[in-house]
Formats: structure tokens, C-alpha cells, sequence
């Protein structure tokens, strides 16, 4: 059984005494989104548990609770972009995440974490110029922590637009050449690009 812990929120940065607590008592509880009264119980127990999987933009506060998802297979994906505060209001610095995240790989092994650049969006200050040079930063910073680099575009739903009116989407154009220079600096960097 795999426990992917990313889809409706970022655990390890909002929750991670609660997951510790569950890991502790063994099991969680999950409710189903589009039927509340409907709940299931999974056994957190390696016996059972093949992996669990984390999406996160911020894996530290789970750092002092490695011990007890140790005998657990993991994958993590650290989310790690160059968007400022004015699209990542709550992220912490990203000079501290880059420090965080090979902490992480240290801890769990460079094949067990994965960086997540996105979604790649394009803006008057979010230029596709920007991208390639903080992409080339990031990259170069986390060569031997992580042997996967993950890119998407990103989706303009109408709650996307409303919250970021100045936010266009990124042509085919603009698609195919970005992702093909991510994927020539990831490569330089000893990583794989994946959509």
C-alpha cells in the first residue's frame, strides 16, 4: 500500500506533529471529501505500508520525527520555485529550503527525493528568462541531492485567474523551448526533467 500524504494539503509543513501522533498510534482516519460520512482506517505499520509519499514545500518541521517513518519507504517531493513573496506568501526563505531540502536527501538518500519546479507560469517580472537563470541556481545547488527535477505549466483555472490576473498562460512555443532548456540545465546538473 502506498499513503500519499500530498493530495489535499502540505503535511509535513502544516501537520507534522499530527502525522507523528498517527505514525505513534499506528493508523489514521481519513474522511472522504465528496462523501463526509463515509471514513476509512489505514494501517500505518511498515508491514503494510510499502511508502509514503510527501509533497511539500517545506519538509523541516518533519525533521524531528524522521525517526518513525525511518523503517517506512518514502518518497519526497520538495517544492522549490523563485517565486517571490508576492506568489509565495508563506514559504519560507528559499536559501533555507535549498539548505532544508539537502538536509532531507541526506537523511533519506538521493533517490528517495525529488524537486519540484512548478508550475512554470510566465508574468512580466516571471519572465521565461527568469525561469532559466533561477532554475540553473536551484539546479546547480541541489546537483547530487536529487537525480529528478519535476516541471509543469501551469493551469489557468478561473480561480488562478481571479487570484492572479497579471498571470498569462505559456504558449506551445514558449513550452517547447523552456522545456527544453530545463531540461538541458537539469541534465548538466546530474537530473532527469519529468512532467
Amino acid at each position: 500500500m502506498i499513503i500519499n500524504t500530498g493530495q489535499r494539503t502540505d503535511i509535513p509543513a502544516f501537520y507534522a506533529e499530527w502525522f507523528a501522533n498517527r505514525l505513534r498510534e499506528g493508523f489514521v482516519c481519513v474522511r472522504n471529501p465528496y462523501y463526509p460520512a463515509q471514513v476509512s482506517r489505514y494501517r500505518l505499520d511498515p508491514s503494510v505500508v510499502d511508502c509514503i509519499g510527501f509533497c511539500t514545500k517545506n519538509p523541516a518541521p518533519m525533521f524531528p520525527y524522521m525517526d518513525l517513518i525511518k523503517d517506512f519507504g518514502q518518497y519526497w517531493f520538495v517544492t522549490l520555485t523563485s517565486y517571490g513573496r508576492d506568489v509565495e506568501i508563506n514559504v519560507p526563505d528559499k536559501h533555507r529550503l535549498i539548505e532544508d531540502f539537502k538536509s532531507l536527501s541526506d537523511m533519506v538518500g538521493v533517490d528517495s527525493v525529488g524537486w519540484r519546479y512548478d508550475p512554470v507560469f510566465l508574468s512580466e517580472r516571471y519572465t521565461a528568462g527568469y525561469h532559466l537563470k533561477a532554475f540553473e541556481e536551484i539546479a546547480k545547488s541541489l546537483k547530487g541531492y536529487t537525480k529528478t527535477a519535476v516541471i509543469s505549466f501551469i493551469d489557468l483555472y478561473p480561480k488562478v485567474k481571479r487570484n492572479f490576473p497579471e498571470v498569462r498562460e505559456v504558449n506551445k512555443d514558449e513550452r517547447l523551448m523552456l522545456g527544453r532548456e530545463l531540461i538541458r540545465i537539469a541534465g548538466a546538473h546530474g537530473m532527469t526533467v519529468k512532467p
